[in-house]
């Protein structure tokens, strides 16, 4: 009898973890969700982009613009980000994971959920022409920028 509580004990601690980490699965909160979920219409599971419809590929080129201090600005501004609804933390959690996956890590600063929340508040009014001057700069200094209809 005794073994018999222990097991049903265990049983109860083992349901009541699981049904405390699945809200959080469930909401979308892990990165990889929010990314599949909210960005992988456009940038593709893969990260491959559309970039004749204006989504630039992710691997081998995220680094440029995450490694970049306007860059950062700027992918706190693209559109598909501001439109997500996602929080701070949330955000910074999706570009790490993008980071993560097709970019380098070590090179690259992971984003904070202070960083997001101060690059949103700066002003970016055309958002194109911004990262227009970006890639203008980061191609003189010879950093190879996935390719973008609008350039």
């Amino acid at each position: 009898m005794n073994r018999l509580l222990k097991q049903w004990k265990a049983l109860v601690a083992v349901c009541y973890l699981m049904a405390s980490v699945a809200p959080a699965v469930a909401d979308g909160r892990s990165a990889k969700f929010n990314y599949l979920l909210r960005c992988s219409g456009c940038h593709d599971q893969d990260g491959t982009g559309l970039p004749s419809a204006g989504i630039p590929a992710l691997p081998g080129y995220i680094d440029a613009f995450a490694g970049d201090d306007e860059g950062r600005t700027y992918i706190a501004h693209v559109p598909g980000v501001v439109a997500t609804g996602l929080t701070d933390v949330e955000i910074a959690a999706v570009l790490n994971y993008v980071i993560d996956r097709w970019g380098d890590p070590k090179t690259v600063e992971p984003f904070t959920e202070a960083e997001v929340k101060k690059r949103r508040a700066e002003p970016v009014s055309d958002v194109v022409a911004y990262r227009r001057r970006i890639v203008e700069r980061l191609k003189t200094s010879g950093v190879k920028i996935a390719d973008y209809p609008w350039p």
